[in-house]
């Protein structure tokens, strides 16, 4: 069974009645943090990844149409935002028109259920702390559960170990600190244990589509579903090219050992390798963390390994209390859902448009979205409506917290469709009507300053730009 230390953390595991499939993948991960595991992925034993383009793809309609109705849509929407001063699902967060992130992913996939005549069940992989909200938020929408299924399943919980003896650290000030989600990749531990695996196949469910509910261009688009139906393939990735903004980012490559295709993320990286991470030119492909697999490949495959994929650990050192640096420092061990790639070894990958992956992980994302970058159509699916998407770099200072953010727009995002940056230092309030044209940067002064309303910054010179 192990050490003392993991003799406790599953006993702790069994009396907060985690599923015992759950608590084989922990004590897995477990003895290879106690034989030094790392995770890490050395450069020296990959290869750059190239791969197809859906813009070359063809696809029949019919076939795309066929494939969407053999599949279900799960949404990841287990996060609370702690990074941005949430303590709720960072879905509930309003994006638009006082639409929320799922307003709108229930109003997608209403509107591809009617023109694609199919089912499209819709399941989320909520958290114990994203449950009871997310539940609220979505009894409005009558017709989204699908009859036989349910609306969500839970993900697991495991506990937080101290980082020098790998005890399971006790809380009493919080006890829920005391645990930690073991990372999107226990989704498929979590469809297995809860028996949704079984009944998805059962019902007939062919594929599932996996995406992150804080990235709404992640719509169950059939001539993606077409493309992954034809290829054959038992999973596959959607990626992107990769920009400035992604040199820190995970990407894609070819493992020499075995020629499987593998996602390396950032905490996998080796220091010597950073270089190489952040290289555009030689690993030029990121991933969307739109997944889409087999249903019955993968529950061959997780009965085969009873339960336990081992997918790549992630050893993510934090403190017990994130926002209290003063606390323990803890390991959480967790991992990738997109790891599972290397299972098989005919997964695939394809580039898709950047309209597929418009995350929000800071304010700055949630500024692009909430300004007139993006149209929202009448089904609900966003549209670039500018030529490019600007980088925006607000001052963490002041804007890093929702809460903060939202006080210095008052009257509402600016307007940046003609903007290619937004540089923002210092305290800023904006007003109404405020354009920014091309590059924009507003400096760090004393005391809060403001945008006066219907100014324009940038290129057009920073006009109406006042004390506050």
């Amino acid at each position: 069974m192990g050490s003392p230390g993991l003799h406790r953390a599953r006993d702790k595991m069994q009396r907060a009645g985690v599923d015992p499939t759950a608590i084989e993948v922990f004590s897995h991960y477990y003895r290879l943090l106690e034989h030094g595991e790392t995770g890490m992925i050395p450069e020296s034993t990959i290869d750059p990844l190239e791969m197809e383009s859906l813009a070359d793809v063809e696809v029949d309609d019919e076939a795309a149409s066929e494939a969407l109705r053999g599949t279900v849509v799960i949404k990841l929407n287990g996060g609370l935002g702690t990074s941005m001063g949430m303590d709720r699902a960072k879905s509930l967060l309003c994006v638009r028109r006082g639409l929320s992130f799922l307003d709108i992913i229930a109003r997608q996939v209403l509107h591809a259920r009617k023109v694609h005549d199919a089912t499209l069940p819709l399941i989320f992989m909520d958290s114990f702390r994203t449950s009871a909200d997310t539940m609220h938020a979505l009894a409005r929408y009558e017709d989204l559960a699908v009859k036989g299924l349910p609306l969500e399943f839970l993900q697991n919980k495991v506990p937080k170990l101290l980082e020098k003896t790998l005890e399971p650290v006790d809380f009493p000030k919080d006890p829920d600190l005391e645990w930690c989600p073991p990372g999107h990749g226990d989704i498929y531990t979590a469809l297995l244990g809860t028996g949704l695996l079984d009944s998805l196949v059962e019902a007939g469910y062919k594929t599932a589509f996996v995406s992150n509910s804080d990235n709404l261009g992640a719509v169950p688009d059939p001539k993606v579903a077409g493309w992954f139906a034809g290829s054959g393939a038992p999973f596959a990735i959607e990626a992107v090219r990769r920009t400035p903004s992604d040199k820190k980012g995970g990407h894609f490559a070819r493992r020499k050992q075995d020629g499987r295709i593998v996602l390396r993320e950032t905490a996998q990286t080796l220091k010597e390798d950073q270089d190489a991470l952040a290289d555009l030119d030689r690993h030029k492909f990121c991933s969307t963390n739109n997944l889409w697999f087999d249903l019955v490949a993968m529950r061959e495959t997780l009965r085969a390994r009873e339960g336990v994929l081992g997918l790549p650990l992630i050893r993510n050192v934090k403190t017990v209390d994130p926002a209290d640096a003063s606390t323990p420092k803890v390991i959480q061990v967790e991992t990738a859902m997109g790891a599972a790639i290397e299972l098989f070894a005919d997964s695939r990958t394809i580039e898709v448009g950047r309209d597929r992956f418009v995350p929000v992980k800071t304010t700055n994302d949630l500024l692009v979205l909430r300004s007139d970058v993006y149209d929202i159509g009448r089904d609900f699916v966003l549209d670039q409506a500018a030529d490019e998407v600007p980088y925006v770099e607000l001052d963490v200072d002041y804007y890093k917290l929702v809460g903060d953010f939202d006080k210095r727009f008052p009257e509402g995002a600016p307007s940046l469709k003609q903007a290619q940056s937004l540089k923002v230092g210092g305290d800023w309030t904006f007003g109404h009507g405020v354009r920014v044209v091309g590059k924009a940067e507003l400096p760090e002064k004393s005391g809060a300053q403001r945008v006066d309303a219907d100014s324009t910054l940038g290129e057009r010179a920073p006009a109406g730009v006042a004390d506050g």
